[in-house]
């Protein structure tokens, strides 16, 4: 099996992993999901790290991530973000999943995950923070602070952009997409003082004094 990529035995692998999820099922996750309002057509309730562990095993294949993002399956969608290989994913791509991305959740893995590896992720959660669905503000928040967690700093016009659009969403009505905004905004102000102080400036302007 190893080797081929045919769309057959990408098929039967996509079956294969499909069959484990029964294994690995978990009644009270997929329960206290429901719970939650994260309704999936289908959800095995199978935990992160059990997909971390699967993806692993698997290791990164452009083929297979494509065909599992293509199920309508809580596990299949997660586990594609963390088998699609960065280097290979093309915006257009990109912008597909995230026209397909409904839920909180596949929009959080699929920025800690994939996203914010991408050569353009920046690019791309600029673009997103001025979208007006808030899965896509979102998933920008969420790109920003993992970049900004790897010393990544934004230029000039970048900070302008962040700090304008973190503003409008902290007055949003939103809570996740407020959350996601804050979470960014405190990772930016930890780059240096600098952005410390911009940040400070920033919130002050809305009432927040958050530094």
């Amino acid at each position: 099996m190893m080797g081929m990529n045919t769309s057959e035995d990408t098929a039967q692998r996509v079956k294969a992993i499909k069959q484990s999820f029964r294994q690995l099922m978990d009644g009270a996750t997929a329960q206290s999901m429901r719970l939650k309002g994260l309704d999936y057509r289908l959800n095995w309730g199978v935990t992160l790290p059990r997909l971390r562990e699967l993806a692993d095993e698997t290791g990164q294949d452009y083929s297979l991530a494509i065909a599992l993002w293509k199920e309508d399956v809580r596990e299949c969608k997660i586990l594609a973000t963390m088998l699609m290989p960065p280097a290979e994913m093309l915006p257009e791509v990109v912008d597909i999943w995230m026209e397909q991305t409904a839920s909180i959740e596949i929009a959080e893995q699929a920025a800690m995950n994939l996203y914010w590896r991408l050569p353009y992720a920046a690019e791309k959660a600029y673009q997103w923070l001025a979208s007006e669905r808030q899965v896509c503000q979102l998933t920008g928040f969420h790109i920003l602070s993992r970049l900004f967690m790897n010393g990544q700093e934004p230029d000039e016009r970048g900070i302008n952009e962040f700090l304008d659009q973190a503003l409008v969403a902290l007055q949003g009505s939103d809570l996740s997409v407020r959350k996601a905004a804050m979470n960014s905004i405190n990772h930016f102000a930890d780059l240096a003082l600098v952005y410390k102080r911009l940040s400070a400036s920033a919130l002050r302007t809305i009432g927040i004094t958050h530094f």
